[in-house]
């Protein structure tokens, strides 16, 4: 996905729900959850582990998975941004697939071609191997 294409994406979108949420300040997927809270996105941890518990500092409930998220917040997600490895990741985009998320981004060091290629297949955005923070910052020059 080139720059215009990635902008426009993160323009529109409203709510980003984070496939991996840890709650400890000091995790990649808590800081940049916090990043992308601060830039005015709404927030929805995803990781069964922490379901029903409140996200730290965020101020949000984490749910177990991305149907359920949908569920219980009656919201449309607009980006799935995941923090698991390699391998969860086909099982990620079926749920985003299923429940008619509007993008998929894999975080930095995660590379998938087989799910790329899947969602490409199915028209649907997504970035691989990409930090989202930092493209945030990067193209709106934070």
């Amino acid at each position: 996905m080139q720059d215009p294409e990635l902008k426009q994406l993160l323009e529109t979108a409203k709510t980003i729900a984070v496939v991996g949420f840890s709650s400890q300040a000091h995790k990649p997927s808590f800081f940049v959850a916090k990043y992308l809270q601060s830039q005015g996105y709404r927030i929805l941890p995803i990781n069964p582990g922490l379901m029903g518990r409140p996200s730290g500092l965020l101020g949000e409930t984490c749910y177990p998975d991305l149907k359920t998220a949908i569920e219980e917040t009656g919201l449309k997600v607009d980006l799935v941004d995941v923090f698991r490895r390699a391998e969860y990741t086909p099982d990620v985009l079926a749920q985003a697939m299923n429940i008619g998320a509007g993008a998929v981004w894999l975080q930095q060091g995660i590379r998938n071609d087989l799910v790329q290629a899947k969602a490409k297949a199915a028209g649907l955005p997504f970035v691989m191997d990409r930090c989202l923070k930092t493209e945030h910052q990067r193209l709106f020059h934070i």
